[in-house]
């Protein structure tokens, strides 16, 4: 017996509830999993199709615009009707709050996926107070600590949410609930909408920042000061790639020239070069996963590349230490920038900060400069900032995200001198880090936000977010009664099967010319 069974079996293990109330099971106020819709279908008949990626996350909100042919969607989909609740049962959705009602369906009838649990509850019921119900993060994290399951494959099982431990209050004071809950989060989600407004001006400004930088705005008046002081990127950059020529060892190969027609004006003393003139760009190496260990040397995967620096707080493998020595062309050192060369994540990029080396995998690339003495690093890494969008641009030319080394390294360039390559990075870091500080209070504000919303509902399922009205019927006759039409209905149900059967039976015996 579940956990769940067990406190309503003894309502002492259950906390109590205000007068009126009474605590109940899903099952007990409605079908979990129906398989039947109670309805004449045709195979022509068009209804809304419902996929998992159409549930939006924590809100409801359902996108309505897919449609298909009940021939196409009656076997291998979950059926549902208008006003079923969906619960998404599979991880991650079920932790992410992928709850639904269902509204405005094609024909009053839908089919999605199979990682819905559907809740067909009582017509006497309102919907949206089972919907907040559903939602709390307390509910999901009890529901994700009953999955069963393979890892990445754990599901809530139906027995969870026929056996869940449900209040009920009185009918009136469940729609006082509701018309609270909603009261308050419409204005709580104006408050949020704004803080996101704020994150989306943010991202715009940082932007314009590195726009700016690149284009020599933000350095123009120090520029104007130093006049005559500065040694040209040109020669700056003719001292690189002698540099370059003297320790390449013959591994080098020339980049074509670059066409600067359609590239904008620099000012003066700065130029436009290759990224690859000043890097050298390296995919990594693919390793197989029957040689990862538990200590050695660190593997740097694309799942290692996080907000533009790489992280092994998870997904860390190892690789035998005697690799440093037989794979030294996929060392990585510190001030290395990696970026992801395919996948999902194609452009995601992150600079390596460790001490310690490690080793390159496949699909990521590995950006270092020929001569760190001539060029900044950090401005380099900031420039990847303005590329990124570039970068998949070019990445999703072809059917699957993908951009090679010697692609990147075709990428231009704008070159200033190098003291003004330090002091555009200070400008940088000056406006940005004032960003950062902003987005950091948006941030908790938005968490404090949904701590505010779980507050809400946590009292709204407690009794304390409306006042209870003594006049109320209460819930206990409201349950009698569900049951009741349950009951009768399944009695229907039953009667309309016997004399189907007696009919088809009938029909049999005339078929075959015997007398019933």
């Amino acid at each position: 017996m579940s956990q769940a069974v067990s406190q309503l079996s003894d309502t002492q293990n259950v906390p109590s509830l205000p007068h009126g109330w009474v605590w109940t099971r899903l099952e007990e106020i409605g079908q979990i999993n129906p398989k039947h819709i109670d309805r004449k279908l045709t195979d022509d008949m068009e209804v809304t199709f419902l996929p998992m990626k159409c549930v939006e996350e924590l809100t409801g909100n359902l996108d309505l615009s897919l449609a298909r042919r009940l021939s196409e969607v009656k076997k291998g989909y979950t059926p549902f009707v208008e006003g079923d609740l969906l619960f998404a049962k599979i991880t991650p959705c079920m932790e992410n709050g992928k709850v639904a009602v269902t509204h405005s369906l094609k024909n009053g009838i839908g089919f999605g996926s199979t990682e819905f649990h559907v809740i067909r509850l009582s017509e006497t019921l309102p919907r949206k107070f089972f919907f907040f119900f559903l939602i709390r993060e307390e509910l999901r994290r009890d529901a994700q600590r009953n999955m069963t399951g393979s890892v990445g494959q754990l599901r809530v099982p139906s027995y969870y949410i026929e056996h869940l431990p449900l209040p009920l209050p009185p009918l009136p004071e469940q729609h006082r609930i509701v018309a609270k809950i909603e009261e308050l989060f419409t204005k709580l989600d104006a408050s949020v909408e704004a803080l996101k407004k704020i994150k989306t001006q943010l991202k715009r400004y940082r932007q314009a920042v590195l726009r700016d930088a690149f284009q020599g705005k933000l350095t123009q008046e120090w520029r104007k000061a130093h006049k005559g002081e500065l040694e040209p990127a040109s020669k700056l950059l003719e001292r690189i790639k002698e540099e370059r020529r003297k320790n390449a060892k013959g591994k080098h190969k020339e980049l074509p020239p670059l066409d600067t027609s359609d590239l904008p004006e620099l000012p003066e003393g700065w130029v436009w070069t290759r990224l690859g003139e000043i890097c050298f760009i390296q995919g990594g190496y693919a390793f197989k996963s029957k040689d990862y260990i538990d200590s050695g040397i660190p593997l740097i995967r694309i799942s290692n590349i996080q907000d533009s620096r790489i992280t092994f707080s998870s997904n860390i493998v190892f690789l035998d230490l005697r690799c440093k020595g037989k794979y030294p062309d996929f060392l990585v050192y510190k001030g290395d920038i990696l970026i992801a060369l395919s996948g999902a994540t194609t452009g995601k990029y992150g600079i390596y900060a460790e001490d310690a080396t490690a080793l390159l995998n496949q699909r990521v690339g590995r950006i270092r400069l020929y001569t760190p003495a001539f060029t900044s690093s950090k401005y380099l890494f900031s420039y990847m900032g303005i590329i990124r969008g570039d970068i998949l641009k070019e990445a999703y030319g072809a059917a699957q995200p993908n951009i090679s080394p010697t692609d990147l390294a075709l990428f231009p360039l704008p070159f200033p001198p190098l003291p003004e390559q330090h002091k555009i990075v200070e400008e940088i870091e000056r406006r940005l880090s004032v960003a950062d500080e902003i987005e950091k209070a948006v941030d908790q504000s938005l968490k404090q936000a949904e701590r505010l919303r779980q507050s809400i509902l946590k009292r709204a399922f407690e009794g304390k977010l409306v006042p209870q009205d003594p006049t109320d019927e209460p819930a206990e006759k409201l349950l009698q009664r569900i049951k009741e039409e349950r009951a009768r209905q399944q009695t229907e149900a039953k009667n309309t099967k016997e004399v189907r059967e007696r009919h088809l039976t009938k029909l049999d015996c005339y078929r075959e010319g015997k007398a019933e």
